[in-house]
């Protein structure tokens, strides 16, 4: 029986695995090329998987909701159109039938390989890991936590079954604990009743007053906060701000922005200006467009440049301009108001929000003077815009110094601290400031190339 797996895809450069969120298929059913099988979600895009095959499908490895490793099989397809029988399995090789985890087996846990081992040489899933540090469960904890699995692998459900427990007690319940006990024989004598509480103790439960409204985070709403988190963790973050004079831009955009719409068909906006000039440092500062793997730099040759989408719901997205570069002021503007539209349709593909090397995020859209942005690893600097004012400013005539009205802006660049110094962040910044303020209201061009 010829047969094609369905591989759960990579959707980006530093995604490595991917909830499935909805099965639009079912055991049995039969297909064609580019019907929908499911849909999957990460920390950065929703995304439909089509077949690219015609058959039946003959088996569903993981259940909706789980999260599955990038690489691995999750589902097979039996090209000669017959329903899936018991003598399938005999016929899949011994590597397939080792990765294979059905449907019909709720209480199995993803494929040893999705799995991470504490120092115990305990297995646990990414997903049991991601609730435990959201708990504030320390790893000796989490060991001594009876599992239901095989060989006594603490699945999702033991989990909670735990945590809500503990919650109800008000203390640590008691567990078995993992059969760790070689070890255990060669650990470090245990800390200090004090100093295990400060370690190992859940963060207390919070309890919601009277009138208080309780929301449940959204799906996308988790996945921004861990991959926030894991941004903090990851790079040492430096801030270093500077204040601009975008009058000569304000003067210029006010006085096109008409007639470009009627050109071009879209809306005109400061950013793009901002964006042609961050492109124009970029080139100068290679290293700041650059990511870190291990302990070494990655400088990256293209300048895909991302930029930061609110949504619905109070979410956001990255999408980013691939070779930026390559574009002038009116094809940036272009490509930017089409992933903008894109990403508030839930239209945007896996290859429109990865491989991102710089990001751009505007608060000034939201009259916000100044901010101070997380990193989008695995990028090593954000940009935030603040929002353009008018204030009386001291500027140089021939005639000496006079105090005037300009259209005035904080720039505020957040760096990775592991790669990047204060001297190369502060002139690349200072850079970056002076380019924009060489905008020549008449000709529309920088004066500075």
């Amino acid at each position: 029986m010829a047969s094609f797996d369905i591989i759960m895809p990579k959707m980006g450069e530093s995604i490595e695995e991917a909830t499935i969120t909805k099965w639009f298929v079912k055991e049995g059913d039969k297909v064609v090329e580019d019907d929908v099988l499911l849909e999957i979600a990460t920390d950065k895009v929703d995304s439909e998987i089509p077949s690219p095959v015609e058959g039946v499908v003959q088996k569903i490895l993981f259940r909706q909701d789980e999260v599955v490793a990038v690489g691995n099989v999750i589902a097979v397809i039996d090209l000669d159109g017959e329903e899936s029988t018991a003598s399938s399995q005999e016929e899949s090789t011994p590597a397939q039938q080792e990765n294979e985890t059905p449907v019909t087996q709720a209480e199995e846990e993803p494929p040893v390989q999705e799995t991470v081992v504490s120092s115990s040489g305990r297995f646990y899933s990414p997903l049991v890991k991601t609730i435990a540090a959201a708990e504030g469960i320390s790893q000796e904890e989490l060991d001594n936590i009876q599992g239901s699995g095989i060989n006594g692998r603490v699945q999702k459900k033991d989990l909670l079954s735990y945590l809500e427990s503990s919650k109800s007690t008000g203390k640590t319940p008691a567990s078995t604990p993992a059969p760790v006990a070689a070890a255990e024989a060669q650990a470090p004598p245990a800390p200090s009743v004090q100093e295990s509480t400060a370690v190992s103790k859940p963060a207390p439960a919070l309890i919601s007053g009277e009138g208080d409204e309780v929301i449940e985070m959204s799906r996308l709403r988790k996945l921004i906060a861990e991959h926030m988190i894991k941004s903090k963790q990851t790079s040492a973050h430096v801030t270093n701000m500077i204040e601009v004079d975008v009058t000569g831009v304000v003067n210029w955009r006010n006085r096109v922005k008409d007639e470009f719409l009627r050109k071009e068909g879209v809306k005109l906006t400061f950013l793009p200006v901002f964006l042609e000039a961050t492109v124009k440092a970029l080139r100068e500062f290679p290293h700041i467009n650059a990511s870190v793997d291990g302990d070494k730099i990655i400088i990256k040759k293209r300048i895909n440049l991302g930029v930061a989408v609110s949504l619905p719901g109070n979410n956001l997205i990255v999408p980013n301009i691939k070779d930026a570069d390559s574009l002038n002021l009116t094809g940036i503007t272009k490509k930017m108001n089409a992933l903008a539209d894109a990403a508030r349709s839930n239209n945007l593909g896996p290859d429109d929000i990865s491989g991102g090397t710089f990001t751009v995020t505007n608060f000034g859209s939201f009259k916000n003077d100044i901010g101070t942005p997380i990193i989008n690893q695995p990028e090593v600097a954000i940009l935030a815009i603040g929002a353009i004012k008018k204030k009386p400013a001291v500027i140089e005539t021939e005639t000496g110094d006079a105090i005037a009205i300009r259209q005035l802006m904080w720039l505020s660049l957040t760096y990775d601290h592991r790669i990047i110094d204060g001297a190369l962040g502060g002139a690349f910044l200072k850079r970056l400031g002076d380019i924009i303020e060489s905008f020549d209201p008449q000709s529309g061009n920088f004066k500075i190339q």
